[in-house]
């Protein structure tokens, strides 16, 4: 952010205020190092550690990820990657070309084993039929990109209307029918942690195409995702990030000024809650989406151009929440990786239950299996729940 007013900049080069320290923050900073900003670079952090939602932990045993988990689409294309390599984060397998060139069109791996929720093994091969059909037609939802006018708002109503027409057509008796549309609704409910959202109805046909998938395989950091963030902040310069210092106000526009700079102003003011106040030519917001929708209102001052605002309004925001599971041993195979849970009662073609705090678990998608670490075995589950989060009436995407 910055503003049209203002005097000249500060001698040695501009003042810049990064606000946020999480990925994005760093990564602005570490781009800015080279820069003539650099000697006036700060990153106001609201809490005491950096990295957001990327946070590496010891527990069972081992390294567990309580934040992100994988670099999605590993190749030459995606930043993170190349950060990753660049500080030899990566293993021989993660940075080959074989890996690099996989081409998993967005689609997750079948699952290792695959339970109902009263705990019968459900056949692997109906899984991957009803993967081979969920896959098929979320591809055929990418191609009304460019599409004038599509038959139907959102993505979820499009999928419900072609499975509606495919069970029209299934010979099997009632409770193999069932089966198959309570795997399909899992798989419904993958793809609402994909696209962070509570239900599919809530996304737009039209730009879903939009998403595009880099190539490679998934993969992970055998030392912790947060090394990433470590080696960031050590190529910054250690005076730069500023630790416990929640920004209360952006006020932007302006004619500021600073006593240690008699004669110079700056057209950005940045308010924290504690009473600081930081002077800046140039102001890099990297907050979460989530807090902006909720404080844009009076986080800056003057109040942003409708237009953003009505961008930040319009674009989804959810939470994906992990819930890990600490087991004596293991009840799974040696080799298996993930086990997918299938709730018996639950359709895509049904109703989304308004009551979600007495049925917020079935929308569990089911087990990833941690690495074995010497005394426990640990799963973590992923669910998206709207606990916290307000859903617009746009379609977004």
């Amino acid at each position: 952010m910055a503003s049209g007013g203002g005097g000249g900049e500060t001698l040695g080069g501009p003042r810049v205020l990064v606000v946020g320290g999480g990925i994005a923050g760093l990564g602005a900073a570490q781009r800015l190092c080279g820069h003539p900003a650099a000697p006036h670079l700060r990153i106001l952090e609201a809490t005491a550690r950096a990295g957001g939602r990327i946070r590496s932990e010891r527990g069972f045993g081992g390294m567990v990820e309580v934040g992100a988990h994988w670099i999605h689409g590993p190749s030459q294309g995606n930043p993170v990657f190349q950060l990753a390599a660049a500080f030899g984060l990566l293993g021989e397998k993660e940075l080959s070309e074989e890996n690099q060139l996989v081409d998993t069109g967005g689609h997750l791996a079948l699952p290792s084993m695959c339970c109902t929720s009263s705990g019968t093994r459900v056949s692997l091969e109906l899984v991957a039929e009803m993967a081979s059909l969920f896959y098929e037609l979320i591809d055929q939802t990418r191609e009304f990109l460019h599409v004038a006018e599509t038959p139907v708002p959102s993505v979820g109503e499009y999928l419900k209307k072609e499975i509606g027409q495919h069970v029209a057509h299934w010979t099997e008796d009632e409770d193999t029918k069932n089966l198959k549309l309570a795997i399909l609704n899992t798989f419904f409910n993958v793809e609402c942690c994909i696209s962070g959202t509570h239900s599919m109805d809530l996304v737009a046909l039209a730009p879903f195409g939009e998403y595009t998938v880099l190539p490679g395989l998934d993969c992970t950091f055998s030392g912790g995702y947060q090394g990433l963030t470590n080696h960031i902040m050590g190529s910054l310069p250690k005076d730069v990030m500023v630790f416990n210092k929640p920004v209360k106000t952006v006020r932007w526009n302006g004619s500021f000024q600073e006593a240690a700079f008699p004669g110079e102003t700056f057209p950005v003011l940045v308010e924290c809650d504690d009473g600081g106040q930081f002077p800046a030519h140039h102001v890099v917001i990297t907050v979460p989406l989530g807090f902006l929708k909720e404080h844009q209102g009076t986080f800056f001052e003057p109040p942003l151009p409708a237009a953003k605002v009505e961008a930040i309004r319009k674009i989804g925001f959810g939470t994906n929440n992990k819930v890990f599971l600490e087991f004596q041993e293991p009840f799974w195979e040696p080799d298996c990786q993930f086990i997918q849970v299938v709730w018996e009662d639950t359709s895509p073609l049904h109703d989304i239950a308004s009551g979600l705090q007495d049925t917020w678990f079935k929308k569990l998608i089911g087990f990833l299996v941690l690495p074995s670490f010497k005394y426990v075995c640990a799963c973590a589950l992923w669910v998206h729940c709207w606990a916290g989060v307000r859903v617009y009436g746009d379609f977004v995407r």
